[in-house]
């Protein structure tokens, strides 16, 4: 098993950009996607609602559920690394607006941090009861939990909308490069 460890001596702003940046990258890219969707769903004329009940399999969770882990994988690893409290949200989005209102918000949360914010980041113990007394450390918990667990989840809900029909590419989930000349 391949793990990473963060140096005393590494920046904490490397810890804030591969948290803060990677969660609103991939989750300004989601809105964009559920976008298109909806554009999908008015030129097919069918409920743009039929999407956010839609799964690939009959025991995973539909697209609105995949929508609300992916925010809240965001901001609870950035509040659990850094010792800072996490808005809540009730899980209750019927609808794409209600949605987007969600990752907005989960956007202007991660906005609030500086990369000063993740100076304990080495120190922090993070622990869930499904794991039984053990712990990460918050660098272990970012690198080997959350960000694979919030592409998990960003990644199914592009397989949802996709396998429905709605006319994405990874252009659409990869969103802008930051590309240099």
């Amino acid at each position: 098993m391949v793990t990473f460890h963060l140096s005393r001596t590494m920046n904490e702003s490397i810890v804030y950009e591969i948290s803060i940046q990677s969660f609103k990258r991939g989750l300004g890219n989601l809105i964009k996607i559920l976008e298109k969707a909806e554009t999908y769903s008015v030129t097919k004329k069918f409920a743009f609602e039929n999407l956010l009940n839609a799964r690939l399999f009959p025991d995973q969770f539909h697209l609105t559920k995949q929508i609300q882990i992916a925010c809240d994988t965001a901001k609870l690893c950035v509040s659990r690394i850094s010792g800072k409290e996490a808005p809540t949200h009730e899980d209750s989005e019927t609808n794409l607006e209600e949605l987007k209102l969600r990752i907005g918000s989960v956007i202007q949360y991660l906005d609030t941090y500086k990369a000063d914010d993740f100076k304990q980041v080495s120190e922090i113990k993070v622990s869930q009861p499904r794991w039984e007394g053990k712990y990460l450390t918050g660098f272990e918990y970012l690198t080997n939990h959350a960000i694979p667990n919030f592409y998990f989840h960003i990644t199914t809900a592009y397989a949802i909308l996709r396998h429905n029909g709605v006319e994405i590419g990874k252009k659409d989930y990869l969103g802008e490069m930051p590309f240099k000349k």
